[in-house]
């Protein structure tokens, strides 16, 4: 995996349990993502202290929402944001994980739906969200150009990730799902940024999801 240089950062969920933020700031990663929603009613139970808890710790923060292609998309949208609230300015943006599909939300496709949840998000936010996604459900279930996101892609045991349709470059690279990084107990997703220094991460954050 061609992952050295980049800026290193991690994501979690409840399934990391409670995780000592600055262990891992002293670890080396300077950015994290944790999960915030799923679907129109579930709250992950440890993000606000995730949220927190990142930010105490000098990382870059975002927050994530797993989208459930069968629900509502303005609906998940509006759990995601009273759930997350206003970002501040050196926030990363909002990402919508989309990587399994459990139907079609009134039968107006996929890519339609994702459409709306995109719209709602960066309406309320004032930022312009990222997609997180894989090369095989992207391409099979969805296969539209969403270029005008940046993308966070998941792909494991390779030099680099091959882009789904619609980029042309990825922002973010989940590469590990089974990594090892102090103030985490047991595995946890390893992620890096496309640039190399904190001050290109924070430069685009700026640049780009400023209201």
């Amino acid at each position: 995996m061609n992952v050295a240089g980049h800026l290193q950062g991690i994501d979690v969920s409840h399934y990391q349990g409670q995780v000592d933020w600055s262990a891992v700031a002293a670890a080396g990663i300077a950015f994290a993502f944790a999960k915030a929603t799923d679907g129109i009613t579930y709250t992950d139970p440890d993000f606000q202290a995730n949220w927190q808890g990142m930010r105490a710790a000098g990382l870059a923060r975002g927050a994530y929402h797993f989208y459930e292609t069968g629900d509502d998309p303005v609906a998940q949208a509006g759990h995601f944001v009273a759930t997350v609230g206003a970002l501040d300015a050196g926030d990363l943006p909002p990402v919508i994980d989309i990587e399994s599909s459990n139907g079609d939300y009134e039968g107006r496709g996929v890519a339609a739906n994702l459409q709306v949840w995109l719209n709602a998000v960066e309406q309320a936010l004032g930022r312009t969200p990222m997609i997180y996604t894989n090369l095989s459900f992207w391409n099979n279930d969805v296969s539209a150009d969403f270029g005008r996101y940046p993308l966070w892609i998941a792909e494991y045991g390779v030099a680099a990730p091959t882009l789904p349709t619609g980029w042309n470059a990825w922002t973010f690279w989940q590469y590990s799902q089974q990594g090892s990084v102090g103030g985490v107990a047991g595995e946890v997703d390893q992620d890096v940024y496309a640039g190399t220094s904190v001050a290109q991460l924070v430069e685009w954050s700026r640049s780009r999801f400023q209201p």
